[in-house]
């Protein structure tokens, strides 16, 4: 399903924008109000003291290398799966916390992979933006189940039509962000049935200009990051609107934590523009603290202990884990 959405709001910008045309200035003036008021909210919160590093996986004989991390996701015995682009490595890859490479699986499986997550039991799932496949694994790479969410156009311009990311409910259903041609929310069973779909293109509650990373948390509140709308969105279960935070720029990736959501995000896009990691307070919204960043923001992960990792998908780009001072 392609629709005018598509065409105007999302390809044809991206379309001047690398052909050098010229900015409307009512949308540059729009733009440079909000970055001065996301930049006075950063002046309230403090700058969270963690250590940058560059996370690189150690390499395994021959020309065996990642490259383009889309995604990162840890498990619950601390280690790090990353969903990465390169030829000279399998899709996905697990690395304990100083990148030695202890297992890595998906070659041939992906077109383009966009998402990884690790579901409550240990499960690891990706979803591609290209094929809008979502794929549950095992701990050890074995495939369990396959979702084929349909919906995308052929032939897939760029190869991002697709699904964005997915999320785990409490009671075992699965819920996938399908953003690059589509402006909707899916719901399957933990089968792989699906159940319903809610979401359209446009601005309004609602409504989605690519809807780029979902969480859920134990109340059964789903967080949508709606990128291109410069908004987080939440909703209940069935669908049904129940607020949005509009004021901290266009969110890539989200993590729920107990007491907050983490938000990686940029003022504008396109890809690769500096960003930030914001910590958010999830029952009222307010901004509890931030993290600049260097290179562009993509998926992300925060650990138990404080610690952050963020996937930027640029090239010769490795993933930034943020560590706790020593």
């Amino acid at each position: 399903m392609i629709t005018k959405y598509l065409l105007y709001v999302v390809l044809l910008p991206l379309l001047l924008q690398n052909r050098g045309a010229a900015v409307d200035p009512a949308v540059q003036a729009a733009q440079e109000q909000k970055a001065a008021e996301f930049r006075a909210l950063l002046q309230q919160v403090p700058k969270l003291t963690l250590q940058r590093t560059d996370l690189k996986a150690t390499p395994q004989p021959g020309e065996w290398t990642t490259n383009m991390v889309s995604w990162v996701a840890a498990d619950r015995n601390g280690l790090f799966h990353l969903l990465q682009r390169s030829d000279k490595a399998d899709p996905v890859v697990v690395m304990d916390r100083d990148g030695r490479v202890l297992r890595s699986w998906g070659k041939g499986m992906y077109t383009m992979p966009h998402a990884i997550r690790v579901d409550r039991q240990g499960n690891v799932w990706t979803a591609d933006a290209a094929s809008s496949m979502v794929t549950k694994f095992s701990s050890n790479g074995q495939k369990l189940l396959e979702i084929s969410v349909g919906g995308q156009p052929t032939p897939c311009r760029n190869n991002f039509c697709g699904t964005t990311d997915v999320a785990f409910a409490a009671n075992g259903n699965i819920f996938i962000a399908d953003g690059y041609a589509n402006a909707r929310i899916l719901e399957y069973t933990a089968d792989g049935k699906k159940v319903r779909e809610w979401g359209e293109a446009g601005t309004g509650p609602g409504q989605f200009r690519l809807p780029h990373s979902i969480q859920i948390d134990e109340k059964g509140i789903i967080y949508v990051a709606d990128r291109e709308n410069g908004r987080i969105q939440r909703f209940d279960m069935q669908g049904k609107f129940l607020g949005e935070w509009p004021k901290y720029g266009h969110t890539y990736g989200m993590k729920l934590k107990p007491d907050s959501i983490w938000l990686s995000t940029q003022l504008r896009t396109p890809n690769g523009n500096p960003g930030y990691l914001l910590k958010v307070d999830r029952e009222t919204g307010k901004l509890l603290g931030y993290i600049e960043v260097t290179g562009g923001v993509h998926g992300m992960e925060a650990l138990d202990n404080g610690e952050l990792i963020l996937a930027s998908p640029g090239q010769n780009q490795s993933p930034q884990f943020f560590r706790l001072p020593k």
